[in-house]
């Protein structure tokens, strides 16, 4: 019975967070699954506590980032990048298409997955048409600046929320996570590119007018230049200080120097005051915190009443198998899981489930990666793989831009199976590394 209830709640709340009805916002909806789980006895206070303890960090790093890019993006530095990215390519349309998905890459390794494809594609779509093409050929760059912000969001702990809750949960760092992820995110965008490039090349451009953009060159993108330098240093700085900090063997949440770098935002706003601090306060997702506690008691009740325990025979028996099986197979069964249930659920889900697995500290970590693999890159399977695709396919939308979910599910299966298979295979190639060395 209780198994019956706790699925019951987990569904149903899953249904209340995709669909939003009477426009209910998704903390809210986390919050209702979670104190019904305690209300009938699923978890207890003390589970609740433990929950908030895990996962409070994580989900405050990731709302400073996101408020981090708001900012910067109300200045101008995301345009000034585009408009950048757009001269480079000095008229050729494929590398025109290149140096925007390379652009979305580094967007949302420093700022998150989340700021990637929700800040860079309205300006990609804005500067698209302002070169005059025609709207046939917008979709190969709304697509692309779609997909690469999730697929790209590998190489840093910060660069996408479920990286900083398993990177939390296991204890990794961020230059050792870094050094581990480089070779599957490089991977990542390189087949990325590749395969979105071989799917679209009958609709992308050969050649722009790059005269163009010489009325509107990117330096006047820039709408306060103390807040844009300091964007900058807060770059450097989120580098510099984890390196400094990982030297010394200081531990400190990631969350505290992502609010400072969000304090130094917040007060260079002030000298200009282009960018208004209260209107960014509005537009940041705090429910996004409330959402992650209230998700992870509804997994964790899941895992209370055994209904986990099917997932943990599977890794295992995916290791006894052999550790390739095990890195490949994990990540392909998170990728499915978060196409088909989201993949913030997916990631709580599978972490907790690979550390019941109590196998080798070895693999065990590079298992928690090959989860992150399959969370990250799965969820462009289907539209409700992830809360920021629907969010995307919502501003497309208003943009006037029209992405039916057969469509999107026909690009994604094409686009995400070889790109998931590329990436996995590199991380069992780091894993023979790391062995060897």
């Amino acid at each position: 019975m209780e198994k019956l209830l706790a699925l019951g709640i987990f569904l149903l709340t899953l249904f209340f967070v995709i669909a939003k009805p009477k426009n209910l916002g998704i903390g809210w909806s986390a919050w209702l699954g979670a104190i019904t789980c305690l209300a009938l006895g699923l978890v207890s206070f003390s589970d609740v506590v433990y929950i908030t303890l895990l996962v409070w960090d994580a989900t405050l790093a990731f709302v400073f980032l996101i408020f981090i890019s708001i900012i910067l993006d109300k200045a101008g530095f995301f345009e000034w990048m585009a408009l950048k990215s757009i001269g480079y390519a000095k008229g050729n349309g494929i590398l025109l298409f290149v140096s925007l998905m390379l652009l979305g890459a580094f967007i949302s390794a420093i700022f998150a997955n989340d700021g990637a494809s929700l800040m860079l594609t309205p300006i990609i779509y804005s500067k698209i048409k302002h070169l005059n093409l025609p709207s046939a050929t917008i979709m190969p760059y709304i697509m692309g600046s779609g997909f690469i912000a999730d697929t790209a969001s590998l190489p840093l702990v910060i660069s996408n929320l479920t990286n900083i809750i398993t990177a939390h949960f296991f204890g990794i760092d961020f230059w050792k996570f870094a050094l581990l992820m480089f070779l599957p995110n490089f991977v990542a965008i390189i087949s990325s590119i590749l395969v979105l490039y071989l799917f679209y090349r009958k609709s992308l451009i050969k050649r722009y007018d790059p005269e163009v953009l010489e009325a509107y060159p990117p330096k006047y993108a820039i709408r306060d230049p103390v807040v844009f330098a300091m964007g900058w240093l807060v770059i450097l700085f989120i580098g510099v200080s984890f390196l400094v900090l990982e030297l010394l063997k200081v531990q400190v949440p990631i969350s505290v120097v992502l609010g400072f770098c969000a304090l130094l935002l917040t007060l260079a706003t002030l000298k200009n005051r282009v960018v208004s601090v209260k209107e960014i306060v509005l537009l940041t997702p705090w429910q996004i915190v409330f959402f992650s506690i209230g998700m992870y008691v509804v997994v964790y009740s899941l895992k209370k009443v055994g209904l986990t325990d099917s997932l943990v025979y599977a890794i295992r028996w995916l290791f006894e198998a052999g550790e390739p099986f095990a890195i490949v197979g994990t990540g392909l069964l998170s990728a499915f899981l978060s196409a088909t249930m989201n993949n913030l659920p997916t990631v709580m889900i599978v972490n907790l489930s690979v550390k019941d697995a109590q196998l080798p500290e070895s693999i065990t970590q590079f298992l928690a990666l090959a989860n992150l693999v399959g969370t990250n890159i799965g969820p462009k399977l289907t539209p409700i793989g992830s809360l920021a695709t629907l969010l995307w396919l919502h501003i497309l939308e208003y943009k006037g831009v029209r992405v039916s979910w057969g469509y999107y599910m026909k690009v994604g299966f094409v686009l995400t199976i070889p790109v998931l298979l590329a990436v996995l295979f590199s991380l069992v190639f780091v894993y023979w590394l790391s062995l060897s060395l």
